[in-house]
């Protein structure tokens, strides 16, 4: 399946049109994006089903892997 025959999880649409709602650079979505990707995979569910514990627990896991406290906590949008 190709990018432009998959579909997009309503999950994955809100989040799109939140970013897009804030203006966010493409750039900036796609890294968004591309972190949920990094979340989901760790966690092994879907983002939507994650408590704040889920959260911190894949924060540790970026700091154990040497992430950047930007990558950590990214700045929030003006």
């Amino acid at each position: 399946m190709t990018d432009s025959t998959k579909s997009t999880s309503p999950l994955r649409q809100r989040m799109i049109d939140d970013m897009t709602l804030r203006k966010l650079n493409p750039r900036t979505q796609a890294g968004y994006l591309r972190s949920v990707v990094r979340f989901t995979r760790f966690f092994g569910q879907s983002p939507d089903l994650a408590s704040p514990e889920d959260l911190r627990a894949f924060q540790l896991h970026l700091v154990e892997g040497g992430a950047s406290s930007t990558t950590i906590n990214p700045p929030s949008p003006g």
